[in-house]
């Protein structure tokens, strides 16, 4: 069965970064678009950015632009944000999810989801 998993979160402190890793098996990873959601509490799961399966193509939502970084390793079937300059409003739990769709903002849009992990970032 396909699994995302999700690793790299934690605690930091504004300004600070972090590297989130999303581990894809049961799949072939590299025709599948990849993405980061997040989501915090009360809210709605948010779109983060995307990468297309080639890599070559990436999206991110204008609240994240300069600071967070998405890619991928086709030869590890992994994919990575790199988050940096984090702000506390960057505070939730990120998603990765894969799908053969366009990347979409729009979760339904995305077929296969990890667990998530959780960012929690102090001021």
């Amino acid at each position: 069965q396909v699994q995302l998993v999700e690793s790299g979160g934690g605690l930091v402190q504004a300004g600070g970064s972090l590297r989130l890793s999303c581990a894809a098996s049961g799949l072939t990873f590299s025709t599948y678009n990849m993405g980061w959601f997040r989501q915090a509490p009360g809210k709605q799961r948010e779109f983060v950015a995307a990468i297309r399966r080639s890599g070559g193509s990436t999206y991110a939502v204008d609240s994240v632009k300069g600071r967070f970084t998405i890619s991928r390793e086709n030869a590890k079937n992994t994919v990575y944000l790199q988050m940096n300059t984090l702000k506390p409003e960057d505070t939730a739990v990120y998603y990765c999810a894969a799908g053969r769709n366009e990347p979409s903002q729009r979760p339904g849009r995305w077929t296969y989801w990890g667990q998530g992990t959780q960012v929690t970032v102090s001021s």
